[in-house]
């Protein structure tokens, strides 16, 4: 269920971590000589060393900080994705745009949820993994320890198994064990800042709705306590995932060490009771907030990677090298029978294959597209003969009635009218054949036997025309069938090239999907949305407001990625804004679970987008 888009969101953290930019290298610089020169200075007049000088006075920190608005890190410059909205009234909205700052306040509160959401996926997807690898067997352990981490690790783990089935007997137990602590240290640490990081979503979140209608009031003021809370939210969070770097265990199976403690800037020396900040304290808030950021995704970009799962190419190293050594040696036994080495057979080969797909293709699709042309098309030039034997066929059916009419005028003694009905002057010549034949000898030279049975011979080849003339009109209807049918190996072939085409092209699992995968994702969101409000009811009934703030930061997380994968397929169906609706209730805080649980039902049975794939 790894669904998230990161295509909204550019990884600033792993930016920062591998190449720093040099304007953020600039900055501190100038912090740290700023830092160095006070302190000389302070020291050598002692009468400026027993004041308390605040942190931020310094020249050179001054220009740092100015430098530093305008060196706003790149993520708060950019267009932010689709994502969770803040729980802000819509008419507030209307106050942030009054002026540049207020605005850059409501875009800074953005990225932080954004950012968090993205730090939330990065760690939960990893724990996943392994979850699912401390629930499997202990051959399964084993085997991810031997065969999923790479070259070097299988050669360790193999010796490991073989020095323990020879020296110890013990098989893999000892693998197992050490599997077990390999993957519960991860799922540890990484629980941890699951932990902390929901907490972090759900106090920012609260802190936001709280302040929704405040700020319609008294915008400023409004504003100027926010931000010091948001700031307060970033040193707690310090508090709760800054230590990781001094708990590491010896002998730990996390490679390299870990990085420098996580420290984040504390607030500036702006007037925190005013009633009304200035736009330059407002900037100099936000550009503190945008560096704690920038901080903590460079802080969890390195923890996380230290802990995440194996990469798909070290998973899956040994397929990798074998379809490798595989592909070499057909490339030098391809080399061989090349033209290189003077052999034909390749040409040859070419050649045979060109041919017989020519041949199919004559056969089994030219033809019988030139057949079924030809019948489509020239209907008229081909119904010519037809009409020549229906013509014929009349003219043996009206010398037949003349006969008729003539035999039955003689035996009655009567005119019969011109068109009189063959059937009955067919009853009268049978009725005389049949008295003719009581003396057949006599009749047949002076009777009428003779003319009788000539009639009947008439009537038996108007028969065998009719038969023979619809028996060509069904050969000729049947030709397009013929032709079809010559036609179906090429039709089924082009069918499973087209059925193959499109599974590949539909392989996407992720829940923006369109396939039956991602609305069995979409649906697990849901189900998972239900699991994380009972859960976040349990703790509150229990007294556990941590947990309940950790639960609550999980449901947020959860209808974010809901929100997401929903938004394109809900607006094609024209049940966006009815949606998003439910998913904004969701998110509020103080929405009764009853009434919670009966909006994620109702969104599970009513919008189409949420369906079962079988009732769409």
């Amino acid at each position: 269920m790894d669904d998230w888009n990161p295509e909204q969101l550019s990884s600033s953290a792993e930016a920062a971590a591998k190449a720093p930019e040099p304007s953020s290298i600039f900055a501190s610089s100038y912090q740290y000589c700023s830092r160095i020169l006070r302190q000389r200075f302070i020291g050598c007049i002692p009468s400026l060393s027993n004041l308390n000088l605040p942190q931020k006075i310094t020249f050179l920190e001054k220009i740092s900080t100015l430098y530093k608005r305008r060196i706003i890190p790149s993520t708060s410059r950019r267009k932010r994705g689709t994502c969770l909205p803040l729980p802000l009234p819509s008419v507030s909205l209307e106050p942030f745009k009054q002026t540049s700052e207020t605005s850059r306040v409501y875009e800074v509160l953005g990225d932080i949820v954004e950012h968090t959401f993205f730090n939330l996926h990065s760690v939960q997807k990893n724990l996943h993994f392994w979850e699912a690898r401390a629930e499997g067997s202990t051959s399964n352990k084993v085997y991810f320890m031997v065969f999923e981490r790479g070259p070097l690790a299988f050669l360790d783990g193999s010796a490991q198994l073989l020095h323990d089935y020879v020296f110890h007997g013990t098989g893999m137990q000892q693998v197992s064990s050490s599997a077990s602590v390999h993957i519960s240290e991860r799922i540890s640490v990484l629980t941890s800042l699951r932990y902390s990081l929901a907490t972090f979503l759900a106090q920012v979140y609260v802190e936001v709705e709280k302040s929704g209608e405040q700020i319609l009031k008294e915008p400023g003021k409004s504003l100027a306590a926010l931000l010091g809370t948001i700031n307060g939210l970033f040193l707690s969070l310090e508090a709760s995932i800054g230590h990781f770097s001094a708990v590491r265990q010896i002998g730990s199976s996390v490679d390299g060490s870990y990085s420098s403690p996580l420290m984040f800037e504390t607030l500036p020396d702006v007037n925190q009771e005013s009633s009304q900040w200035t736009d330059c304290e407002i900037r100099d808030v936000i550009n503190l907030i945008y560096l704690n950021l920038n901080k903590l995704d460079v802080y969890l970009s390195l923890l996380v990677a230290k802990h995440q799962k194996p990469r798909t190419m070290t998973r899956h190293w040994m397929r990798y090298t074998i379809g490798a050594v595989g592909i070499s040696v057909f490339s030098v036994w391809l080399l061989g029978h090349s033209r290189l080495a003077g052999s034909p057979d390749i040409d040859n080969w070419i050649h045979d294959a060109k041919t017989s797909v020519t041949d199919f293709l004559n056969h089994h699709v030219e033809q019988p597209l030139i057949a079924i042309r030809d019948e489509l098309f020239e209907t008229f030039r081909k119904r010519h003969k037809g009409v020549m034997e229906l013509e014929e066929v009349q003219l043996t059916s009206n010398s037949l009635h003349r006969m008729l009419l003539a035999f039955s005028e003689q035996t009655k003694g009567q005119k019969f009218p011109e068109n009189a009905s063959d059937q009955e002057m067919l009853e009268i010549v049978m009725g005389r054949y049949e008295k003719e034949l009581m003396h057949p000898i006599q009749n047949l030279v002076g009777g009428e036997l003779a003319r009788a049975m000539l009639i009947q011979i008439q009537k038996l080849k108007l028969d065998i025309e009719t038969a023979m003339l619809e028996l060509n009109q069904i050969l000729r209807a049947n030709e397009i069938n013929f032709a079809i049918l010559a036609a179906l190996p090429a039709f089924f072939l082009s069918l499973l090239i087209l059925m193959l085409l499109r599974a590949w092209v539909k392989q996407d699992t992720r829940a923006q999907g369109k396939g039956k995968i991602a609305r069995v994702q979409r649906r697990l969101l849901i189900v998972e949305v239900e699991k994380k409000i009972v859960q976040f009811q349990t703790c509150i009934d229990q007294g556990l407001e941590k947990d309940g703030q950790c639960m609550y930061g999980l449901i947020l997380y959860t209808l974010d990625r809901l929100y997401r994968a929903v938004e394109r397929h809900a607006k094609a169906t024209g049940e966006w804004q009815s949606l998003r609706e439910d998913i904004n209730n969701l998110a509020k805080p103080n929405l009764a679970t009853t009434e919670k649980l009966r909006v994620t039902s109702r969104m599970a049975h009513m919008y189409d987008c949420l369906l079962p794939s079988m009732r769409h």
